[in-house]
């Protein structure tokens, strides 16, 4: 008997979980193949939304564009996906998603083989729905999570993310840099800049990355805290 063609849809939120190396679409085609070989399926074709947010909107996803387009010139009527998390987290979403693949006549399965556009059920129809809500509930707690993560950094730093200050890249030498551009008390003369710049590069300081030295307009960054 010849197998039932099918195609996987695969979203993940963050762009840091995206690509080869990374776990989520690893973790996602394993259970789309998982199920596809206990069905019988043949995955066709794979479409991706990479770091889309699952309360992005369906119509502006490109990945699920995509996908609709393929369904409506080859006659696919079957999509399997990890869960009803990674089609949609917004309930907006899901119910419109959910509704272009009925009018279709498209079938949408999780891994572990509920059919989430069957609406015969009254009851598996309001667990997928509960399912929707509790999922999106969830995001807004990580969301929460997270935030409360930030602010508690920036509490203990002042900072959460973003580039480094000169101060926490070259701490030593924009101390010392300091020093050299006081004002002696003497004369109430300082140091020219390019004099800051080679007494820096004798004592070893250079720019990280490349060993160049630091050259004047670099020092002035230094002495001004930039």
């Amino acid at each position: 008997m010849e197998n039932v063609r099918a195609l996987a849809y695969l979203r993940t939120s963050s762009q840091a979980n995206t690509g080869d190396d990374k776990d989520s679409g690893k973790r996602q085609r394993a259970a789309i193949d998982q199920l596809a070989a206990t069905r019988g399926l043949e995955v066709v074709q794979e479409f991706y939304d990479e770091a889309v947010s699952g309360a992005d909107a369906i119509e502006d996803r490109p990945g699920f564009a995509a996908l609709l387009e393929r369904i409506d010139d080859n006659g696919v009527r079957t999509i399997v996906c990890e869960d009803v998390s990674r089609f949609a987290r917004d309930w907006k979403a899901h119910v419109l998603g959910i509704a272009l693949l009925r009018e279709r006549g498209v079938t949408l399965l999780d891994a572990t083989g509920n059919d989430l556009t069957d609406d015969s059920d009254e009851m598996r129809e309001g667990m997928v729905q509960i399912m929707s809500i509790f999922a999106a509930i969830e995001k807004k707690r990580l969301v929460k999570k997270l935030k409360a993560a930030r602010d508690r950094k920036i509490a203990e730093t002042g900072k959460c993310g973003g580039r480094y200050s000169m101060a926490e890249k070259y701490g030593d030498a924009v101390t010392m840099a300091k020093r050299l551009y006081r004002r002696s008390p003497k004369t109430g003369l300082r140091r020219s800049l390019r004099q800051i710049a080679k007494i820096l590069e004798h004592e070893g300081h250079v720019i990280k990355g490349s060993g160049k030295t630091f050259s004047a307009s670099m020092v002035k960054t230094l002495v001004e805290g930039a």
